[in-house]
Protein backbone atom coordinates (compact mmCIF):
# COMPACT_ATOMS: atom_id res chain seq x y z
CA UNK A 1 0.00 0.00 0.00
CA UNK A 2 2.76 2.77 0.82
CA UNK A 3 4.28 1.98 -2.83
CA UNK A 4 0.99 2.89 -3.98
CA UNK A 5 0.29 5.59 -2.12
CA UNK A 6 3.85 7.24 -3.30
CA UNK A 7 2.17 6.32 -6.51
CA UNK A 8 -0.98 8.65 -6.09
CA UNK A 9 0.53 11.43 -4.53
CA UNK A 10 3.02 11.69 -7.30
CA UNK A 11 0.33 12.03 -9.66
CA UNK A 12 -0.93 14.35 -8.04
CA UNK A 13 1.89 16.67 -9.21
CA UNK A 14 2.84 17.75 -5.84
CA UNK A 15 5.87 19.69 -4.62
CA UNK A 16 5.34 18.49 -1.43
CA UNK A 17 4.52 14.99 0.59
CA UNK A 18 2.11 14.52 3.15
CA UNK A 19 4.05 13.48 6.25
CA UNK A 20 3.43 10.42 8.03
CA UNK A 21 2.49 10.47 12.00
CA UNK A 22 5.91 9.39 12.38
CA UNK A 23 7.86 12.54 10.76
CA UNK A 24 5.75 14.74 13.12
CA UNK A 25 5.87 12.46 16.18
CA UNK A 26 8.63 14.32 18.18
CA UNK A 27 7.36 16.86 21.26
CA UNK A 28 7.37 20.84 19.54
CA UNK A 29 9.11 23.62 21.87
CA UNK A 30 7.50 26.48 22.32
CA UNK A 31 6.59 28.24 19.25
CA UNK A 32 8.34 31.35 17.93
CA UNK A 33 8.16 33.61 14.70
CA UNK A 34 11.19 32.83 12.58
CA UNK A 35 10.50 35.15 9.63
CA UNK A 36 8.20 37.84 9.02
CA UNK A 37 6.89 38.25 5.13
CA UNK A 38 4.78 41.35 4.55
CA UNK A 39 1.60 41.33 6.22
CA UNK A 40 2.49 37.51 7.18
CA UNK A 41 4.27 35.25 9.54
CA UNK A 42 6.21 31.70 9.41
CA UNK A 43 6.40 29.94 12.60
CA UNK A 44 9.02 27.80 13.74
CA UNK A 45 6.52 24.63 13.77
CA UNK A 46 5.58 25.40 10.13
CA UNK A 47 9.43 25.21 9.63
CA UNK A 48 10.27 22.36 11.34
CA UNK A 49 7.19 20.16 9.69
CA UNK A 50 8.58 21.40 5.94
CA UNK A 51 11.85 20.04 7.16
CA UNK A 52 10.68 16.66 7.81
CA UNK A 53 8.15 16.42 4.64
CA UNK A 54 10.91 17.75 2.63
CA UNK A 55 13.31 15.05 4.22
CA UNK A 56 11.00 12.49 3.44
CA UNK A 57 10.56 13.37 0.16
CA UNK A 58 14.04 13.31 -0.60
CA UNK A 59 14.66 10.55 1.13
CA UNK A 60 11.80 8.44 -0.65
CA UNK A 61 13.84 9.88 -4.34
CA UNK A 62 17.37 8.56 -2.78
CA UNK A 63 18.55 12.19 -2.89
CA UNK A 64 21.64 13.02 -0.92
CA UNK A 65 20.72 15.75 1.41
CA UNK A 66 22.77 19.57 1.66
CA UNK A 67 24.55 20.43 4.76
CA UNK A 68 21.94 21.21 7.47
CA UNK A 69 22.44 24.81 7.43
CA UNK A 70 22.19 24.94 3.43
CA UNK A 71 19.15 22.98 4.00
CA UNK A 72 17.32 24.65 6.38
CA UNK A 73 17.96 28.11 4.58
CA UNK A 74 16.39 26.34 1.29
CA UNK A 75 13.42 25.37 3.15
CA UNK A 76 12.77 28.71 4.90
CA UNK A 77 13.59 30.56 1.24
CA UNK A 78 10.50 28.68 -0.10
CA UNK A 79 8.30 29.40 2.46
CA UNK A 80 8.76 32.93 2.63
CA UNK A 81 8.33 33.04 -1.10
CA UNK A 82 4.54 30.72 -0.94
CA UNK A 83 3.90 33.32 1.94
CA UNK A 84 4.22 36.12 -0.71
CA UNK A 85 2.44 34.51 -3.28
CA UNK A 86 -0.08 33.12 -1.16
CA UNK A 87 -0.85 37.22 0.50
CA UNK A 88 -0.91 38.61 -3.70
CA UNK A 89 -3.68 35.20 -4.07
CA UNK A 90 -5.79 36.64 -1.60
CA UNK A 91 -5.12 40.35 -3.23
CA UNK A 92 -6.51 39.39 -6.33
CA UNK A 93 -9.39 37.11 -5.05
CA UNK A 94 -7.80 34.07 -6.03
CA UNK A 95 -9.03 30.88 -4.18
CA UNK A 96 -9.82 26.95 -4.40
CA UNK A 97 -13.48 26.19 -3.39
CA UNK A 98 -14.06 23.09 -1.92
CA UNK A 99 -15.46 21.65 -4.91
CA UNK A 100 -12.81 22.78 -7.04
CA UNK A 101 -10.26 20.85 -4.62
CA UNK A 102 -12.91 17.75 -4.45
CA UNK A 103 -12.49 17.60 -8.43
CA UNK A 104 -8.79 17.43 -8.14
CA UNK A 105 -8.65 14.79 -5.67
CA UNK A 106 -11.56 12.92 -7.47
CA UNK A 107 -8.88 13.14 -10.40
CA UNK A 108 -6.04 12.02 -8.38
CA UNK A 109 -8.30 8.95 -7.31
CA UNK A 110 -9.69 7.92 -10.74
CA UNK A 111 -6.31 7.94 -12.03
CA UNK A 112 -5.11 5.26 -10.00
CA UNK A 113 -8.21 3.03 -10.06
CA UNK A 114 -9.92 4.54 -6.83
CA UNK A 115 -12.83 6.36 -5.37
CA UNK A 116 -12.45 8.99 -3.48
CA UNK A 117 -13.93 7.42 -0.33
CA UNK A 118 -10.89 4.77 -1.28
CA UNK A 119 -8.73 7.49 -1.39
CA UNK A 120 -9.46 8.92 1.81
CA UNK A 121 -9.37 5.56 3.41
CA UNK A 122 -5.68 4.47 1.72
CA UNK A 123 -4.40 7.46 2.69
CA UNK A 124 -6.00 6.72 6.35
CA UNK A 125 -5.07 3.25 6.38
CA UNK A 126 -1.04 4.63 5.80
CA UNK A 127 -1.29 6.39 9.18
CA UNK A 128 -1.87 9.86 7.14
CA UNK A 129 -3.80 12.79 8.20
CA UNK A 130 -6.42 13.10 5.39
CA UNK A 131 -7.48 16.80 6.51
CA UNK A 132 -3.64 17.93 5.72
CA UNK A 133 -3.71 15.63 2.69
CA UNK A 134 -6.41 18.15 1.42
CA UNK A 135 -4.99 21.49 2.45
CA UNK A 136 -1.59 20.54 1.16
CA UNK A 137 -3.22 19.82 -2.85
CA UNK A 138 -5.43 22.96 -2.20
CA UNK A 139 -2.41 25.00 -1.72
CA UNK A 140 -0.71 23.49 -4.18
CA UNK A 141 -3.83 24.93 -6.80
CA UNK A 142 -3.87 28.11 -4.89
CA UNK A 143 -0.12 29.06 -5.95
CA UNK A 144 -0.32 27.20 -9.30
CA UNK A 145 -3.65 29.83 -9.63
CA UNK A 146 -1.71 32.84 -8.62
CA UNK A 147 0.89 32.17 -11.00
CA UNK A 148 -0.10 31.27 -13.93
CA UNK A 149 -2.42 34.54 -12.97
CA UNK A 150 0.58 36.57 -12.80
CA UNK A 151 3.22 35.21 -14.93
CA UNK A 152 0.94 34.55 -18.44
CA UNK A 153 -0.42 38.18 -18.26
CA UNK A 154 3.87 39.09 -18.47
CA UNK A 155 4.31 36.63 -22.01
CA UNK A 156 3.82 37.95 -25.16
CA UNK A 157 4.16 35.84 -28.30
CA UNK A 158 4.67 38.12 -31.35
CA UNK A 159 3.15 37.08 -34.79
CA UNK A 160 7.25 36.66 -36.03
CA UNK A 161 7.90 34.22 -33.30
CA UNK A 162 4.89 32.08 -34.31
CA UNK A 163 5.73 31.59 -37.88
CA UNK A 164 9.51 31.16 -37.30
CA UNK A 165 8.37 28.13 -34.75
CA UNK A 166 5.12 26.73 -37.27
CA UNK A 167 8.21 26.75 -40.34
CA UNK A 168 10.93 25.02 -38.15
CA UNK A 169 11.20 21.12 -37.43
CA UNK A 170 10.37 21.73 -34.16
CA UNK A 171 7.71 23.52 -34.95
CA UNK A 172 6.38 20.79 -37.57
CA UNK A 173 7.17 17.90 -34.71
CA UNK A 174 4.95 19.44 -32.44
CA UNK A 175 2.00 19.86 -34.73
CA UNK A 176 2.12 16.56 -36.27
CA UNK A 177 -0.95 14.09 -36.26
CA UNK A 178 -1.09 12.17 -32.84
CA UNK A 179 -2.85 9.22 -32.10
CA UNK A 180 -4.52 7.40 -28.84
CA UNK A 181 -3.74 3.96 -29.05
CA UNK A 182 -4.18 0.35 -27.78
CA UNK A 183 -1.11 -1.86 -28.27
CA UNK A 184 -0.79 -5.69 -27.78
CA UNK A 185 2.59 -7.36 -28.14
CA UNK A 186 3.46 -11.29 -28.16
CA UNK A 187 6.86 -11.30 -27.48
CA UNK A 188 9.71 -13.01 -29.14
CA UNK A 189 13.13 -13.37 -27.61
CA UNK A 190 16.50 -11.64 -29.42
CA UNK A 191 17.78 -15.14 -30.23
CA UNK A 192 14.13 -17.17 -30.86
CA UNK A 193 14.11 -20.43 -32.97
CA UNK A 194 11.59 -20.68 -35.69
CA UNK A 195 9.66 -23.17 -33.60
CA UNK A 196 9.10 -19.90 -31.11
CA UNK A 197 8.53 -17.22 -33.92
CA UNK A 198 5.85 -19.56 -35.19
CA UNK A 199 4.33 -19.92 -32.24
CA UNK A 200 4.27 -16.21 -31.56
CA UNK A 201 2.89 -15.81 -34.95
CA UNK A 202 -0.18 -18.27 -34.10
CA UNK A 203 -1.03 -16.18 -31.01
CA UNK A 204 -1.00 -12.98 -32.65
CA UNK A 205 -3.36 -14.39 -35.24
CA UNK A 206 -5.79 -15.88 -33.09
CA UNK A 207 -5.79 -12.33 -30.96
CA UNK A 208 -6.73 -10.68 -34.29
CA UNK A 209 -9.41 -13.14 -35.47
CA UNK A 210 -10.83 -12.49 -31.25
CA UNK A 211 -10.71 -8.96 -32.26
CA UNK A 212 -12.52 -8.99 -35.70
CA UNK A 213 -15.35 -11.23 -33.95
CA UNK A 214 -15.96 -8.46 -31.51
CA UNK A 215 -14.00 -9.21 -28.57
CA UNK A 216 -12.54 -6.58 -26.74
CA UNK A 217 -9.01 -5.08 -27.41
CA UNK A 218 -8.31 -3.93 -23.66
CA UNK A 219 -9.21 -7.76 -22.22
CA UNK A 220 -6.78 -9.48 -24.93
CA UNK A 221 -3.99 -7.22 -23.72
CA UNK A 222 -4.44 -7.79 -20.33
CA UNK A 223 -4.70 -11.56 -20.80
CA UNK A 224 -2.10 -12.26 -23.96
CA UNK A 225 0.37 -8.95 -24.11
CA UNK A 226 3.98 -8.98 -22.88
CA UNK A 227 4.23 -5.20 -23.25
CA UNK A 228 4.78 -3.19 -20.03
CA UNK A 229 1.18 -1.76 -20.70
CA UNK A 230 -0.68 -4.47 -20.57
CA UNK A 231 -2.63 -4.36 -17.67
CA UNK A 232 -3.55 -1.17 -18.12
CA UNK A 233 -5.48 -2.36 -21.25
CA UNK A 234 -2.76 -2.36 -23.40
CA UNK A 235 -2.99 1.57 -23.18
CA UNK A 236 -0.51 3.82 -25.03
CA UNK A 237 -1.96 7.22 -24.82
CA UNK A 238 -1.50 9.56 -26.93
CA UNK A 239 1.57 9.14 -29.52
CA UNK A 240 3.08 10.90 -32.63
CA UNK A 241 4.03 8.65 -35.33
CA UNK A 242 7.16 10.14 -35.02
CA UNK A 243 7.47 8.68 -31.50
CA UNK A 244 6.48 4.78 -32.52
CA UNK A 245 8.97 2.40 -33.84
CA UNK A 246 8.82 2.53 -38.01
CA UNK A 247 6.92 -0.13 -38.44
CA UNK A 248 4.11 0.89 -36.13
CA UNK A 249 4.12 4.57 -36.43
CA UNK A 250 3.46 4.04 -40.55
CA UNK A 251 0.76 0.95 -39.75
CA UNK A 252 -1.19 3.85 -37.73
CA UNK A 253 -0.95 6.67 -40.30
CA UNK A 254 -3.24 4.20 -42.17
CA UNK A 255 -5.76 3.27 -39.51
CA UNK A 256 -9.09 5.17 -38.77
CA UNK A 257 -10.66 5.79 -35.38
CA UNK A 258 -11.64 2.34 -33.88
CA UNK A 259 -9.54 0.19 -36.80
CA UNK A 260 -6.78 -2.43 -35.47
CA UNK A 261 -4.15 -3.89 -37.37
CA UNK A 262 -3.27 -7.26 -38.63
CA UNK A 263 -0.15 -8.64 -36.89
CA UNK A 264 2.66 -6.37 -37.51
CA UNK A 265 5.99 -8.00 -37.31
CA UNK A 266 9.16 -6.44 -35.52
CA UNK A 267 12.12 -7.27 -33.73
CA UNK A 268 10.84 -7.87 -30.66
CA UNK A 269 7.57 -9.92 -31.72
CA UNK A 270 4.53 -9.10 -33.32
CA UNK A 271 2.76 -6.34 -32.36
CA UNK A 272 -1.19 -5.23 -32.92
CA UNK A 273 -2.37 -1.77 -32.47
CA UNK A 274 -5.64 -0.40 -32.17
CA UNK A 275 -6.21 3.51 -33.30
CA UNK A 276 -8.79 4.92 -30.43
CA UNK A 277 -8.93 8.60 -31.91
CA UNK A 278 -6.72 10.81 -34.01
CA UNK A 279 -5.78 14.24 -33.60
CA UNK A 280 -3.79 17.25 -35.16
CA UNK A 281 -3.04 17.55 -38.32
CA UNK A 282 -4.05 19.90 -41.12
CA UNK A 283 -7.87 19.15 -40.57
CA UNK A 284 -9.24 19.38 -37.05
CA UNK A 285 -13.78 18.93 -37.56
CA UNK A 286 -14.76 21.12 -34.39
CA UNK A 287 -17.76 21.37 -32.56
CA UNK A 288 -18.34 24.89 -31.21
CA UNK A 289 -20.87 26.30 -29.40
CA UNK A 290 -22.28 30.00 -29.20
CA UNK A 291 -22.04 30.58 -25.59
CA UNK A 292 -23.20 33.85 -22.99
CA UNK A 293 -22.83 33.97 -18.82
CA UNK A 294 -23.39 36.05 -15.96
CA UNK A 295 -20.67 35.41 -13.48
CA UNK A 296 -21.04 36.90 -10.22
CA UNK A 297 -17.73 36.69 -7.73
CA UNK A 298 -17.83 36.56 -3.85
CA UNK A 299 -16.33 39.39 -2.46
CA UNK A 300 -15.44 40.90 1.19
CA UNK A 301 -19.23 42.42 0.57
CA UNK A 302 -20.81 38.89 -0.93
CA UNK A 303 -20.13 35.81 0.17
CA UNK A 304 -20.27 32.52 -1.66
CA UNK A 305 -23.74 31.15 -0.60
CA UNK A 306 -25.03 34.60 -1.26
CA UNK A 307 -23.41 34.30 -4.79
CA UNK A 308 -25.26 31.29 -5.17
CA UNK A 309 -28.40 32.67 -4.44
CA UNK A 310 -28.61 36.05 -6.26
CA UNK A 311 -27.22 33.98 -9.33
CA UNK A 312 -30.47 32.03 -8.46
CA UNK A 313 -32.60 34.69 -8.77
CA UNK A 314 -31.43 36.16 -11.72
CA UNK A 315 -32.08 32.68 -13.62
CA UNK A 316 -35.63 32.98 -12.15
CA UNK A 317 -36.13 36.27 -13.62
CA UNK A 318 -34.61 35.19 -17.15
CA UNK A 319 -36.91 31.85 -16.86
CA UNK A 320 -39.58 34.51 -16.57
CA UNK A 321 -39.24 36.20 -19.31
CA UNK A 322 -36.41 39.11 -18.77
CA UNK A 323 -33.72 39.41 -21.24
CA UNK A 324 -30.61 37.66 -20.58
CA UNK A 325 -28.25 40.03 -22.47
CA UNK A 326 -30.14 42.99 -20.09
CA UNK A 327 -29.27 41.16 -16.85
CA UNK A 328 -25.39 40.38 -18.21
CA UNK A 329 -24.87 43.86 -18.53
CA UNK A 330 -26.68 44.77 -15.16
CA UNK A 331 -25.17 42.22 -12.85
CA UNK A 332 -22.34 39.94 -14.61
CA UNK A 333 -18.80 40.22 -12.78
CA UNK A 334 -16.99 39.52 -16.06
CA UNK A 335 -16.47 42.95 -17.54
CA UNK A 336 -15.49 41.54 -21.15
CA UNK A 337 -18.55 39.64 -21.57
CA UNK A 338 -20.93 41.80 -19.45
CA UNK A 339 -20.39 44.36 -21.75
CA UNK A 340 -21.59 42.34 -24.78
CA UNK A 341 -24.87 41.09 -22.99
CA UNK A 342 -22.77 38.07 -21.97
CA UNK A 343 -21.65 36.65 -25.02
CA UNK A 344 -18.36 34.69 -24.51
CA UNK A 345 -18.56 34.11 -28.30
CA UNK A 346 -17.75 30.03 -30.05
CA UNK A 347 -16.19 28.36 -27.92
CA UNK A 348 -14.62 24.62 -27.81
CA UNK A 349 -13.41 21.94 -25.72
CA UNK A 350 -10.01 23.51 -23.98
CA UNK A 351 -10.70 27.02 -23.83
CA UNK A 352 -13.26 27.11 -20.72
CA UNK A 353 -12.27 25.32 -17.10
CA UNK A 354 -13.23 22.49 -16.68
CA UNK A 355 -16.40 22.86 -14.41
CA UNK A 356 -17.64 25.47 -17.17
CA UNK A 357 -17.41 22.82 -19.66
CA UNK A 358 -19.03 20.05 -18.49
CA UNK A 359 -22.14 22.35 -18.01
CA UNK A 360 -21.86 24.14 -21.79
CA UNK A 361 -21.90 20.68 -23.28
CA UNK A 362 -24.98 19.35 -21.51
CA UNK A 363 -27.01 22.60 -21.39
CA UNK A 364 -29.68 21.91 -24.87
CA UNK A 365 -29.63 25.38 -27.29
CA UNK A 366 -31.65 28.09 -26.02
CA UNK A 367 -31.98 27.14 -22.49
CA UNK A 368 -30.52 28.47 -19.51
CA UNK A 369 -28.32 26.23 -17.10
CA UNK A 370 -28.48 25.43 -13.51
CA UNK A 371 -26.22 27.95 -10.81
CA UNK A 372 -22.58 25.88 -11.18
CA UNK A 373 -19.26 27.03 -9.44
CA UNK A 374 -16.12 27.40 -10.88
CA UNK A 375 -12.72 29.09 -9.52
CA UNK A 376 -14.10 32.23 -10.66
CA UNK A 377 -17.53 32.17 -8.99
CA UNK A 378 -21.07 31.14 -9.72
CA UNK A 379 -22.27 31.17 -13.26
CA UNK A 380 -25.73 30.66 -15.30
CA UNK A 381 -25.19 30.33 -19.39
CA UNK A 382 -27.03 30.05 -22.10
CA UNK A 383 -25.97 28.01 -25.10
CA UNK A 384 -27.30 30.19 -28.25
CA UNK A 385 -26.39 27.76 -31.26
CA UNK A 386 -23.92 25.00 -32.10
CA UNK A 387 -21.77 24.75 -34.85
CA UNK A 388 -18.94 22.36 -36.48
CA UNK A 389 -16.06 23.91 -38.16
CA UNK A 390 -12.68 22.88 -39.96
CA UNK A 391 -10.07 24.59 -37.49
CA UNK A 392 -7.18 22.58 -38.53
CA UNK A 393 -5.29 25.98 -39.36
CA UNK A 394 -6.13 27.98 -36.53
CA UNK A 395 -5.84 25.21 -34.12
CA UNK A 396 -2.27 24.55 -35.42
CA UNK A 397 -1.45 28.21 -34.88
CA UNK A 398 -2.51 27.87 -30.83
CA UNK A 399 -0.97 24.78 -30.41
CA UNK A 400 2.49 26.43 -31.47
CA UNK A 401 1.48 29.42 -29.49
CA UNK A 402 0.60 27.34 -26.35
CA UNK A 403 4.20 25.36 -27.01
CA UNK A 404 5.77 28.63 -27.09
CA UNK A 405 3.90 30.55 -24.16
CA UNK A 406 4.83 27.32 -21.96
CA UNK A 407 8.92 27.23 -23.18
CA UNK A 408 8.85 30.91 -21.82
CA UNK A 409 6.49 30.62 -19.01
CA UNK A 410 9.36 28.97 -16.45
CA UNK A 411 11.35 31.48 -16.92
CA UNK A 412 9.30 34.34 -16.48
CA UNK A 413 8.41 32.35 -13.61
CA UNK A 414 11.61 32.60 -12.07
CA UNK A 415 11.77 35.85 -13.42
CA UNK A 416 8.65 37.09 -11.39
CA UNK A 417 9.27 34.90 -7.90
CA UNK A 418 13.20 36.76 -7.79
CA UNK A 419 11.07 40.14 -8.27
CA UNK A 420 8.37 39.61 -5.41
CA UNK A 421 10.77 38.46 -2.93
CA UNK A 422 12.99 41.57 -3.65
CA UNK A 423 9.94 43.75 -3.45
CA UNK A 424 8.48 42.38 -0.02
CA UNK A 425 9.61 43.24 3.29
CA UNK A 426 11.34 39.95 4.99
CA UNK A 427 12.38 40.03 8.13
CA UNK A 428 13.89 36.79 9.35
CA UNK A 429 14.74 36.39 13.08
CA UNK A 430 18.18 34.49 14.33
Amino acid sequence: MKTRLRKILSVAALTLLVPTHSALADPVPLDRVVAVVNDGIVMQSELDQRIAITREQLSARNTKLPPENVFKKQVLDRLILESIQKQLAVQQGIRISDSQLNNTLSSIASQNGLSLEQFRDALIAEGRNYTQVREQIRGELLLNGVQQNMVNRRIRVSEQELDNFLQSEVGQSHLSAEYSLGHILIATPSQASPEIIQQAERTAKDIYEKLKNGEDFSKLAVEFSNAPNALNGGDLGWRKAAELPETLGNAARQLSPSEFSKPIRSSSGFHIILMKDKRGGSVQLVEQRLVSHILLKPSEIRTSAQAQAQITAIKQRIVKGESFASLAKEYSDDPASGSEGGSLGWTQDGQMVPEFEEVMKTTPVGQVSAPFESRFGWHILTVVDKRTQDLGEEMQENRARAVIQKRKFNEELTNWLREIRSQAYVDIKE
